[in-house]
């Protein structure tokens, strides 16, 4: 169900915008499926958690903004901002020698510091890349071919996460069964 809700804002965009050929249309569409995953998330567990919310605000932002504004650059340009910043906090906190990735993941898994640094790192690198190709991809590729990736991005956050899941099962602790693990989303 988490999955159907932290993917379906920006799968109803790519139908919309598919559809309709409009992405403006298609940005009403990704504010209504964003502020309604928010709120199924919220029904369902009783509580935002801090990634959702994350995404589902970014996306209600700058949507909003391109719907004001009447242009694409802020949906586009939200992979990029959300990607960095994760990248960034995720880094930075390594940095500061903090475990911000064990902080969000909170009690889903559980392993030693060292793992948690590694795991952090290949995700903010993840981020970072995905924010990298945002930006190559909006410059130079049609509004059509930017949607593609963006929908493409939906499967790579599942590979790249199931290419962690034996790095993790390797350094759980002991005793602790191998928990579900939400994708990083691609920052819809």
């Amino acid at each position: 169900m988490r999955t159907v809700v932290d993917y379906g804002a920006a799968i109803a965009f790519g139908v919309a915008y598919f559809v309709t050929k409009d992405f403006q249309k298609a940005t009403w569409v990704l504010v209504a499926a964003s502020a309604a995953a928010l709120a199924i998330g919220y029904a369902v567990e009783r509580r935002l958690a801090m990634l959702p919310l994350f995404f589902g605000g970014m996306a209600l932002v700058f949507g909003t903004l391109g719907l004001i504004f009447g242009s694409d650059v802020f949906v586009k340009i939200k992979v990029t901002v959300i990607n960095l910043a994760l990248a960034s906090f995720l880094v930075g906190g390594v940095l500061l020698k903090r475990q911000p990735l064990k902080v969000i993941m909170g009690e889903a898994l559980h392993l030693p510091d060292a793992a948690w640094r590694t795991l952090t790192l290949r995700y903010g690198a993840y981020f970072a890349f995905v924010a990298i190709i945002n930006e190559v991809v909006r410059n130079t590729q049609d509004t059509d071919t930017w949607v593609k990736f963006r929908l493409a991005l939906l499967p790579v956050a599942l590979v790249f996460v199931a290419t962690q899941l034996p790095f993790m099962m390797k350094h759980m602790a002991k005793g602790d069964d191998a928990k579900a693990v939400e994708p990083p989303d691609a920052g819809f």
